[in-house]
């Protein structure tokens, strides 16, 4: 599901108009973004926590020539998924 059609079902839920629903996402996904950035976790109860990891720099190898690269160290973004939403994606 892309965010335009998550975005138009949440639209037909909350009966409201499509750009509105669209302005709802696009801010939910700046303001997770921004506390993200500042290495803020984000909780949603019964849903899952996102937060930022640090990865260590390591060495690689090219599948193709088996050749080590060198991967530089990083900062991602996580999600890991609460027991509630596990539960209900296996039932499904």
């Amino acid at each position: 599901m892309t965010s335009a059609q998550f975005a138009a079902r949440l639209a037909e839920r909350l009966k409201t108009s499509k750009a509105e629903a669209r302005r709802s996402v696009d801010t939910m996904i700046d303001l997770i973004t921004a506390s993200l950035k500042k290495r803020d976790p984000i909780r949603f109860v019964g849903f899952g926590t996102f937060r930022v990891s640090h990865r260590k720099a390591r060495t690689a190898r090219n599948p193709q020539t088996g050749a080590p690269v060198k991967v530089p160290a990083r900062t991602v973004p996580r999600f890991t998924a609460s027991k509630d939403l596990k539960a209900a994606v296996k039932r499904a």
